[in-house]
């Protein structure tokens, strides 16, 4: 008597439970391939950025060698000025 009942129950449940299944695996999937979509653009910027001279902005390095540079200079000063040293 109470068989049928079960059997029911089950099976939309089984039902309920395959179709979460499949719904999970397409959702798993599809961040998977933004994932790798993602990974491959910031591969791509990396390989973009790496020092090469840019016709617009110029070399990256280049710039960063001046910055330091600067910085040097500017801790020389200030070191001179700590000691007393008349610029």
């Amino acid at each position: 008597m109470l068989e049928p009942i079960m059997t029911g129950m089950l099976t939309s449940t089984g039902i309920i439970a395959g179709a979460a299944l499949v719904g999970l695996t397409i959702v798993v999937l599809a961040l998977l391939r933004a994932w790798q979509d993602y990974l491959e653009l910031k591969r791509r910027e990396l390989d973009g950025g790496n020092g090469t001279s840019n016709p617009d902005t110029g070399s990256k390095i280049g710039a960063a060698r001046i910055e330091m540079s600067d910085l040097k200079e500017r801790i020389r000063k200030l070191e001179a000025i700590a000691n007393g040293v008349d610029l």
